[in-house]
């Protein structure tokens, strides 16, 4: 049975639920929607998700929305063992960092990519994104020591809680802005861009420098 996910593939948190799919070798097909494509305001989409964002996707009699529960889900349903860890205290810090990573992280990336890059220079909220990238060079830390001692985030093998924290440091790299010192951090992201998965579904989509570009970006990625 073939998967369907809705959403555009520069979003980051469709490039999560793609790249888990990717890992898994779960094969999927793509509608465009949200962004530049629309779609997500119409009926039948919000029938499916009444918050009207992507992704949303459809396995079977399953549709369900919010990336980091699809990853989840995903990962429990499919290939065992290969994204969700088998053993408790690895899959104790799977789910740790991939909570840590949305709610501590997401939102500074968020912040930057949207006042540095999305949007017009006239538009841009200068202090929003000055405090968040304060505020991620702290984050980032904690992150970058976790990681002197692990070779990923769960622990000895690479997981569904690597999959967030990734897609968004992977954005983060190419957002403008001063970047703390973070090498357990960097050689990490190497080891990711080792990775097939990780290669189709985050970086084969280029990184936009400003509004124009990223508009282009997503209409040529389609």
């Amino acid at each position: 049975m073939m998967i369907t996910v809705w959403g555009r593939r520069n979003s980051v948190n469709v490039q999560k639920v793609l790249w888990a799919l990717e890992e898994l070798d779960v094969p999927y097909r793509r509608e465009n929607v949200g962004g530049s494509f629309g779609g997500n305001q119409d009926g039948d989409f919000l029938a499916m998700n009444p918050m009207g964002l992507v992704p949303v996707i459809r396995d079977g009699d399953v549709t369900m929305f919010e990336s980091n529960a699809i990853v989840r889900y995903l990962a429990a349903r499919f290939r065992a063992g290969v994204l969700r860890p088998a053993e408790h205290k690895s899959l104790a810090m799977a789910e740790q960092w991939m909570e840590w990573a949305q709610v501590n992280f997401a939102p500074l990336v968020s912040t930057l990519f949207v006042h540095r890059v999305r949007s017009l220079p006239e538009n841009r909220n200068t202090a929003a994104a000055d405090a968040a990238e304060k505020q991620a060079a702290q984050v980032l830390k904690v992150a970058d020591a976790w990681l002197a001692r692990h070779d990923w985030f769960a622990g000895h093998e690479f997981s569904f809680g690597d999959i967030v924290m990734g897609a968004l440091l992977w954005r983060y790299m190419a957002v403008p802005c001063e970047k703390p010192p973070m090498p357990h951090l960097l050689e990490w992201l190497e080891a990711l861009q080792d990775r097939e998965a990780f290669r189709r579904a985050v970086m084969a989509v280029p990184r936009a420098k400003d509004l124009a570009d990223w508009q282009r970006i997503e209409k040529e990625t389609a």
